[in-house]
């Protein structure tokens, strides 16, 4: 049953648009997250603090198998501004993933849309990678996944992760600062995320792909690995999607103010580690909403000659496809298409 909770239910004005344009979210509503989540998964390993404002998800391993965890949405959305303060796991972290995405993929199961958060856990001394990604109508074959550094280490404190998504374009933040922006193209067709998703939080092994192809996997001496979640934000039109869509009108993003478009240069070019766009191994054109940036395809040749400068390999560039997690009665895993990118 989808909760109809007025509270999280609202219309977007240019106003409102403005604001998340300019990079501030701060006046937007914080929900508990009993009025906005609900548990999904991993029975003991998800606990909602006393304040009912924060929610930790965790990762061990019980009998013999990895055990995880994980909350959705109540409301199921079309468009709309999504936030969370997120705290990572510490110390030795490979093979673990935690995602906060959003994704329809219990509803349409073989053609799901998809918008991603990926944090991806590494070695002790190495840095957390945080990877962004989108499907539309089950374009899994068609990776769109971007990598990057961190300027901060995740671990040490809450940082906030955002989604803004629009019928046009869809703007990835992290505090308040946009890192990536994909604006649909009619040559994009059905792979630009259209129909209604939950948001969900998780927590898994990603030991066969998540750091350096599966070299390093999960140590589960140092568990529990736990993701803690505060500063809930659910800002969008709460739809239900067995009926006609109530936010056909909802008004296209403006452009990012200049300012923060400056901002969001700085941290693709001191930042980013790998781009689909300049990915020559993988494709042999850009796809259609790639906008090629001289300075960032210089700095990823440096980074990898291979990948990026269209060098001879000496080792095929390859997909794997994600173990899944039994996860109850969720068919969240369908997102398990992923590509083994060169740390």
């Amino acid at each position: 049953m989808i909760s109809r909770n007025k509270n999280f239910t609202f219309v977007f004005a240019s106003a409102f648009l403005a604001l998340l344009v300019n990079g501030f979210s701060g006046n937007l509503p914080i929900v508990a997250f009993d009025e906005g989540y609900s548990h999904l998964f991993g029975d003991g390993n998800l606990m909602v603090l006393r304040d009912g404002k924060s929610a930790h998800i965790s990762l061990d391993e019980r009998t013999g198998g990895p055990f995880s965890s994980g909350f959705v949405s109540q409301d199921i959305y079309l468009h709309g501004y999504f936030s969370a303060s997120i705290k990572l796991p510490a110390d030795y972290t490979a093979g673990v993933v935690v995602a906060f995405y959003m994704s329809n993929a219990d509803t349409y199961e073989k053609n799901h849309d998809e918008i991603d958060f990926e944090f991806l856990g590494n070695i002790r001394g190495k840095e957390w990678r945080i990877q962004t990604n989108i499907y539309g109508n089950g374009s899994t074959n068609t990776g769109r996944e971007e990598r990057y550094g961190l300027c901060f280490d995740p671990s040490e404190d809450f940082h906030q992760y955002s989604i803004l998504w629009t019928e046009n374009e869809i703007v990835f933040y992290v505090d308040n600062v946009p890192i990536r922006e994909i604006k649909k193209t009619e040559a994009m067709g059905g792979d630009f995320p259209s129909k209604p998703m939950s948001l969900y939080a998780t927590i898994w092994d990603g030991s066969d792909w998540a750091t350096n192809g599966g070299k390093y996997r999960v140590n589960y001496k140092y568990a529990p690995y736990i993701a803690e979640f505060s500063d809930f934000v659910l800002h969008g039109c709460a739809v239900d999607p067995t009926e006609p869509s109530e936010c056909d009108t909802l008004p296209t993003l403006p452009t990012i103010a200049s300012q923060h478009r400056t901002k969001m240069a700085s941290f693709r070019n001191k930042h980013m580690q790998y781009s689909y766009c300049y990915d020559r191994a993988r494709y042999k054109a850009p796809l259609s909403e790639c906008v090629i940036d001289s300075k960032e395809a210089e700095r990823l040749r440096g980074f990898n000659p291979v990948v990026f400068g269209g060098a001879r390999r000496h080792k095929r560039h390859h997909r794997v496809r994600v173990r899944p997690v039994r996860a109850g009665a969720s068919s969240l895993w369908a997102r398990a298409t992923v590509v083994v990118f060169p740390d």
